[in-house]
C-alpha cells in the first residue's frame, strides 16, 4: 500500500473523530461558507474545469458529466444549503421502550464514520458528497477521475478552508491525490480508513469494486429505467413523461432506457412519442416497427442496455403482467415509472415490481435527492443493503443502542 495513501487515510479517519462530535451548528457553519465561496469563486472554477472539459477526448455522456456551467455551480450551492437547512441527523431517538425490569432503551442514529467515494468526472458529486458527509459528521474522502482532478482539488480546498474556520480538522474532506487506477484498487482496500465506500460511476467501476474493495460498500448500480405505458394511460401526459425522461438529461441514472407500451395504447401514442421526440433514435419490437416503418429494430441487448444516450428501446405488451416481467428481466432494481389510470394498476405496480423507487404518473427523473426533500445524495443504491434508492443525510448514519438503568443486573 502506498504509505503516502496510507497516511492521508489515517489523518482523514482521525479527523471523522472529530467531526462526529462537532456540534451542529459548525457543521452548519461550513456548508454555508462552502456553498458563499462556490458563488463567489464560481468564475475561477469555471475557468479551471473548462480546461479540463478542452483537454477530455471523449464525447456524450462523460463530458457532459464533467462539463459545469454557471446554473450547475448554483445549484452545487443551493444543494448546500438544503443540506445545512435540513434537520440534524445525529443522536436522533429512532425508537425507545422500557423493559419490564425498568431497563430503557433507545436506539440513537450516529455517524458511519469514514465515506469513500470513487466516482468519475462530475465535479458536482465532490461538493454535494462534502455537503452531505459532514452535515452527518462523517469524513469524506474521495477519489474523482484523472479528468476532473483540477476541478475536484478546487472543490475540495473550499472545503478544507471552510473546515479550519470552524475550528474542525481540514482532512474531514480529502481528495485522493494520485488517479491512477492502481491508486482506485489500493482506496478500496482501505479497511483501516473506510467504513463504507459508494461508487458513482459506469459498468467497468462497479466491476472493479465488486472484485477489489474489502470494505463495506453501497452499490449505486446501473439505471435501466422503464415507463410503462398502460391502456388506460393519458396518451398526452404520457408523452411529456416519457420525452422529459429521456430527454431532459440523458446522461444520468434516471433517465428513462425503455418504453414499454400496451397494445391497445401503441397504435396511437408511438406516433406522437416520435413526433415529441425527433431527436430520440427509437429502437423498437416488430410490433413498434409496424406502427412506425423505419424505426430501427431492437435487439435483446439493447433492452438491457444503459444508453446513456439519445436512444430509447421501445417495446408493444399485451398486459400490465408483461410489462411487469420485462422489467423484471431486464431492470437493474433503479427506478420503474407506469403512466395509468387505472388505480388497480398502479397499485399492482407498486407493489410488484422490484425497485428502489416505483412512480405512477411521473417521470423517473424525480428520483433524485434534492427532488425528494434530501437536498443532496451520496448515490442512489440499487441494493437492499443498509440503504435503497437515493442516500441522503439519514443513509449516512448507523444505529447505536443506548441502555439506561439504576444497577440492573442479569
Amino acid at each position: 500500500m502506498s504509505s503516502s495513501l496510507a497516511d492521508q487515510g489515517r489523518r482523514v479517519r482521525d479527523a471523522s473523530r472529530a467531526l462526529a462530535l462537532a456540534t451542529d451548528q459548525q457543521r452548519v457553519g461550513v456548508l454555508l461558507a462552502v456553498a458563499d465561496a462556490l458563488t463567489h469563486r464560481e468564475d475561477e472554477l469555471l475557468a479551471i474545469n473548462a480546461g479540463e472539459v478542452a483537454s477530455y477526448v471523449e464525447s456524450g455522456a462523460g463530458r457532459d458529466r464533467l462539463t459545469l456551467t454557471g446554473p450547475r455551480v448554483g445549484a452545487m450551492a443551493h444543494a448546500l444549503r438544503d443540506i445545512a437547512a435540513a434537520r440534524d441527523p445525529l443522536f436522533e431517538t429512532v425508537d425507545a421502550s422500557v423493559r419490564p425490569n425498568g431497563l430503557r432503551v433507545e436506539r440513537l442514529r450516529v455517524p458511519l464514520g469514514v465515506i469513500g467515494v470513487v466516482y468519475e468526472n462530475r465535479p458536482n458529486v465532490t461538493s454535494d458528497v462534502a455537503g452531505l458527509c459532514v452535515r452527518s459528521g462523517n469524513a469524506a474522502f474521495l477519489r474523482g477521475s484523472s479528468s476532473a482532478q483540477r476541478s475536484n482539488q478546487f472543490i475540495v480546498d473550499l472545503w478544507r478552508a471552510a473546515l479550519v474556520d470552524a475550528g474542525l480538522p481540514e482532512d474531514g474532506v480529502a481528495l485522493v491525490q494520485d488517479p491512477s487506477h492502481d491508486a482506485a484498487v489500493r482506496f478500496m482496500q482501505l479497511t483501516d480508513v473506510l467504513d463504507c465506500l459508494i461508487p458513482r460511476g459506469g459498468p467497468s467501476l462497479i466491476a472493479a469494486m465488486r472484485e477489489h474493495a474489502r470494505v463495506p460498500f453501497v452499490l449505486d448500480g446501473d439505471g435501466n429505467c422503464h415507463v410503462y405505458v398502460d391502456e388506460s394511460a393519458d396518451l398526452d401526459q404520457a408523452v411529456a413523461i416519457v420525452a422529459n425522461a429521456k430527454t431532459s438529461r440523458p446522461g444520468v441514472c434516471n433517465a428513462a432506457e425503455t418504453v414499454l407500451v400496451h397494445r391497445a395504447a401503441a397504435s396511437t401514442f408511438l406516433p406522437a412519442l416520435a413526433r415529441a421526440v425527433p431527436q430520440v433514435e427509437l429502437r423498437g419490437d416488430e410490433r413498434t416497427v409496424a406502427v412506425l416503418p423505419g424505426t430501427t429494430p431492437a435487439s435483446d441487448d439493447d433492452y438491457r442496455r444503459e444508453f446513456l444516450d439519445l436512444i430509447l428501446a421501445v417495446r408493444v405488451v399485451d398486459s400490465l403482467d408483461e410489462a411487469i416481467a420485462h422489467v423484471a428481466r431486464y431492470g437493474t432494481g433503479h427506478s420503474e415509472a407506469i403512466v395509468t389510470r387505472d388505480d388497480a394498476h398502479a397499485d399492482a405496480w407498486v407493489r410488484r415490481v422490484d425497485a428502489a423507487a416505483v412512480l405512477v404518473n411521473a417521470s423517473t427523473r424525480f428520483v433524485d435527492g434534492g427532488e425528494l426533500g434530501l437536498g443532496g445524495e451520496v448515490g442512489i443504491s440499487t441494493q437492499k443493503l443498509h440503504a435503497r434508492g437515493p442516500m441522503g443525510l439519514r443513509e449516512l448514519t448507523c444505529l447505536k443502542w443506548v441502555l439506561r438503568g439504576d444497577g440492573q443486573v442479569r
